[in-house]
């Protein structure tokens, strides 16, 4: 059978950091087994691990970027709306030092990323923010210009010293469940009250303190992530487990298809790509179902 009728679609499933408790790894595994989708490999990822290889920061590439991984000199800034919206030229807030990306504001500022995070919340309310594109804000703090200030507290959940999180390498028949269903009769959608009855983020929610939850799941904290398209359970499982793009259907019948596996990498950091009509969206979402 040629790898383009191949049936089965491979996803990554994780439970968050906060939700990582040993009756919600329970609940994910017999909700899996009711819908028929199989485990092929579940494991266990600390906190020092993911801050030392930046998974988190490769899962969330496209804040990311913007956050921990680039400097604001390798970004695409629109220079003529940075200039318009904080009164200096783009090169010259370079040279000086003020347009700093959210890890380095925490070190010039010697705040903590939960600070950083009340900060930017602040120059929200009094409109001292601009968002330059999806995922893509700088806001004005304390003299300085910093990209994503967000992003460190989001990131501090998962690398923190006593953070884990539980992963699942699950694979389905595409002909008993679509992606759509895996996501939105599996999963739940992103706000857990919108969630389906039987979905894992509604069980989650309904279930929250008998699980060993710290809090109610709402949508920043809704307990289990999971892929949402085919392309992007191989770009997660390249990441978070160095899986081959040849180890699963989707990515075998890319290669079948003559996509170089350079451009697989390329395509798994979710570039800008052109949609037509002047538009530009997410690659990851361009192969969503």
């Amino acid at each position: 059978m040629s790898k383009f009728e191949a049936p089965t679609n491979r996803a990554f499933l994780f439970i968050k950091p906060n939700a990582a408790t040993p009756a919600m790894e329970k609940l994910v595994e017999t909700t899996l087994a009711a819908r028929g989708i199989k485990i092929l490999k579940k494991g266990v990822i600390d906190g020092p691990t993911i801050d030392a290889k930046r998974l988190i920061d490769q899962h969330y590439y496209a804040i990311a970027s913007k956050a921990t991984l680039l400097k604001p000199s390798e970004l695409p800034v629109p220079e003529d709306k940075f200039e318009a919206f904080f009164g200096i030229k783009f090169k010259d807030a370079i040279a000086q030092g003020t347009a700093v990306n959210a890890l380095d504001a925490c070190k010039k500022l010697d705040c903590t990323p939960d600070e950083l995070r009340a900060e930017w919340r602040a120059v929200c309310k009094t409109g001292d923010m601009i968002k330059f594109g999806g995922g893509f804000y700088c806001g004005k703090i304390r003299g300085l210009q910093i990209f994503n200030p967000f992003f460190m507290a989001m990131r501090a959940v998962y690398t923190s010293a006593t953070a884990k999180l539980i992963y699942f390498d699950v694979e389905f028949d595409s002909n008993q469940l679509s992606w759509a269903a895996f996501r939105g009769e599996v999963l739940g959608p992103t706000d857990p009250v919108k969630a389906p009855s039987g979905s894992l983020r509604r069980l989650a929610l309904e279930r929250w303190e008998d699980l060993g939850l710290p809090f109610a799941p709402d949508t920043t904290e809704n307990a289990v992530h999971a892929s949402a398209s085919p392309f992007e359970g191989l770009a997660e499982r390249m990441n978070w487990l160095e899986a081959e793009p040849k180890s699963d259907a989707f990515g075998a019948a890319l290669i079948e298809a003559g996509v170089p596996l350079s451009t697989i990498r390329s395509w798994a950091n979710d570039p800008r790509v052109a949609l037509g009509g002047g538009a530009e969206g997410s690659r990851v979402d361009a192969f969503g179902e």
